[in-house]
């Protein structure tokens, strides 16, 4: 309201906002609007800059006394406090008498749970809370029960690192004690270690891959290494107890690249079987969620078939990412259409954990173009199909590796990496029950 004036004008919360004169106007009656009116009111701003009659106002402010609002205690009873010295509401004398203020409420407040000081990307971190704090009086810290005075800008833990940053992912694979029962690589366990860990962890990690051509300047086990080193600096990286990570399976579908020499592929049937046994073992030793880390496109449909049977005969969760997670962020650092294969992004990827397998001189730029944007694979309009790689690449390059950089392979990594964590953790934190209930 006081930084952004003319954005406030237009912004609407509200749960019935309806439209007149090419202009969205808030329904003035829904707790959201009461809530909203009381707060701008109590700050001294007019809610009529965005869209409230006087008259709504007005029936607003009762409501307020009346119906109360959805907000944190503190907060409610500093809204009452505040309104109240301005003569803006009726409160019975008993009340009156009850209200407090709690001055923190118009601060900047740090918690170290609810509002870390790191909860903001570093970069944008120091900008933001210099606009906050023109707003506010002051900041404060919570320590046990008690608002201490606190200046963001000049603690060390500003350059804290967020939890989607690159620097935040430990930079190699910590030693693993065995005596101590931390191990999560499944293979590495002995039958004892792996009952022991099935008694507190009901989450497993299954990468897939492909041993297939990636062009002529990177190593045909990209895939297949990959979704092993993503599982792996995944559960690396999650709290403990850590998810299983389970063996690789490198094979995958690749008929399409058969008319290049080193592919190995399986049928879609062979692979749906694999992982669907797997599956079933798994759920009969405890496992509750099962993610499939995904290397390799064209796996896709064989893997979604054996989730969703395991879902069927063993009524436990299981998701597929195929790049689903983090494909929106990973558009935003490629800058070519239709990289889809051996391209931009999985040359960038492969420098930052491989260097020593690129090729480079022998990266050759090919950009598909196809008659029908429906066919292009990077149109979010484009339709799902087949070929045969040949057909559309003599190279068996689909997108342009020559843009490929160290630098851009390392946010990719950070990106994939930050995004399975977080949806680990919330796995981790939640019963079968809970994933399927839908809150409202």
């Amino acid at each position: 309201a006081k930084e952004y004036p003319e954005l406030q004008k237009n912004q609407v919360s509200c749960h019935a906002a309806h439209t007149k004169n090419n202009r969205v106007y808030p329904c003035g009656k829904c707790e959201k609007c009461r809530r909203i009116v009381g707060m701008l009111t109590a700050i001294k701003v007019d809610p009529q800059r965005c869209g409230y009659s006087k008259a709504q106002i007005n029936q607003c402010l009762i409501d307020i006394v009346k119906k109360g609002v959805s907000q944190e205690e503190e907060g409610v009873k500093q809204l009452l406090y505040m309104l109240n010295e301005q003569g803006k509401i009726k409160l019975p004398e008993d009340k009156i008498t009850q209200l407090k203020s709690f001055p923190e409420i118009l601060r900047l407040r740090f918690h170290s749970e609810r509002s870390p000081i790191n909860t903001i990307p570093s970069d944008l971190r120091k900008g933001i809370y210099k606009v906050f704090l023109k707003h506010s009086k002051s900041a404060v810290r919570n320590e046990g029960r008690i608002w201490n005075d606190f200046d963001p800008l000049s603690t060390e833990s500003l350059e804290e690192p967020y939890k989607f940053e690159f620097r935040a992912v430990p930079s190699k694979r910590k030693e693993i004690n065995l005596s101590s029962g931390d191990n999560y690589i499944w293979a590495e366990l002995t039958w004892p270690e792996a009952e022991e860990k099935l008694k507190r962890v009901d989450v497993a990690l299954l990468p897939v891959g492909a041993i297939e051509q990636h062009g002529p300047h990177l190593p045909l086990d990209t895939d297949a290494f990959d979704a092993e080193y993503l599982a792996k600096r995944v559960a690396e990286t999650c709290s403990d107890p850590k998810p299983f990570v389970l063996p690789l399976i490198p094979y995958g579908v690749s008929y399409h690249h058969d008319d290049f020499m080193g592919t190995i592929s399986v049928s879609n049937e062979t692979l749906s079987r694999i992982v669907y046994e797997i599956g079933m073992n798994l759920a009969r030793q405890g496992i509750k969620k099962l993610v499939i880390i995904n290397g390799h496109g064209d796996n896709a449909p064989s893997l979604s078939f054996a989730a969703q049977m395991i879902n069927r005969d063993a009524q436990i969760f299981v998701a597929v990412d195929t790049g689903e997670t983090s494909d929106v962020d990973m558009d935003n650092i490629s800058t070519t259409p239709n990289d889809v294969h051996a391209g931009e992004i999985e040359t960038s990827t492969t420098l930052a954990v491989r260097p020593h397998l690129v090729k480079m001189d022998k990266a050759k730029k090919t950009v598909l173009k196809f008659s029908s944007r429906y066919l292009n694979f990077s149109s979010l309009r484009g339709v799902p199909w087949y070929a045969r790689t040949k057909k559309i690449s003599e190279s068996g390059i689909m997108g342009d590796p020559t843009k490929a950089s160290t630098k851009k392979g390392k946010k990719m990594w950070e990106i994939m990496i930050a995004h399975l964590v977080a949806f680990v953790e919330d796995l981790k934190s939640m019963s079968l029950d809970e994933i399927h209930q839908k809150k409202y």
